[in-house]
């Protein structure tokens, strides 16, 4: 479980670095914050479903509990490189950085953030919905 956390971690952060690197440098300064998170949020969720789904195939007993605990061990990775890159790249503290989550772009990103680690779960369900079928 751990293992396949960090592998859905990486994949998705990876992708979610670059597009988040485009959201930053270009898209905000065209179309505002707000705006700029709305659209790269949904654009981070598919990555998230083609990844968790990637990893949840591959285990056809997978659990509810063990795909809560994927999404759980990644969005725990994912907090922790959030944190580390606000403070030690951008130079904010981390009190900045929780506060700036009570903003509207930053709730967007935090309700992303959320579905994230529910996306294990909800690929699990799909993919265990459809191996049932005839």
């Amino acid at each position: 479980m751990i293992a396949a956390g960090l592998r859905y971690f990486a994949i998705v952060f990876a992708v979610a670095f670059a597009l988040g690197t485009i959201r930053t440098l270009w898209l905000t300064a065209a179309v505002g914050a707000t705006m700029a998170v709305v659209i790269e949020v949904p654009l981070i969720l598919v990555v998230s479903f083609v990844a968790a789904r990637a990893i949840v195939v591959r285990d056809r007993d997978l659990t509810r509990g063990r795909a809560l605990g994927i999404g759980a061990i990644a969005f725990a990775l994912l907090m922790l490189a959030e944190s580390s890159l606000s403070l030690l790249v951008f130079g904010t503290s981390l009190a900045s950085w929780f506060e700036a989550q009570m903003h509207l772009p930053g709730a967007i990103g935090l309700l992303g953030q959320l579905l994230f680690a529910l996306m294990p779960l909800i690929a699990r369900n799909r993919v265990a919905a459809a191996r049932a079928l005839p």
